[in-house]
């Protein structure tokens, strides 16, 4: 069992190095390192597109809330208008 355990690691080891040193794992590695880092000029347009986003959003909440409101009153409207009897049923 220590044998195989030994072969795996030396050739995964081996593998894991020689993909870690060819050019495609030297672009993975570039890209994990810069991937917290933001451009300087890119914050701007970015943070307007997200605020005219939020403004959307905001409208679209008012219209939502303008029509659940309608919708209540339409509902009480329906509830408080007097039924006519049923038959057989008296004034």
């Amino acid at each position: 069992m220590e044998d195989i355990l030994a072969i795996v690691l030396l050739f995964g080891g081996g593998s894991v190095f020689l993909f870690s040193v060819s050019p495609i794992g030297r672009a993975i590695a570039d890209r994990i390192r810069n991937s917290g880092r933001v451009e300087a000029g890119s914050v701007e347009p970015r943070l307007l597109e997200v605020m005219e986003d939020v403004d959307h959003l905001r409208s679209d909440v008012a219209d939502v809330l303008e029509r659940l409101d309608f919708m209540e009153r339409v509902i009480a409207r329906k509830q408080e208008q007097p039924r006519l009897p049923a038959e057989g049923e008296d004034f």
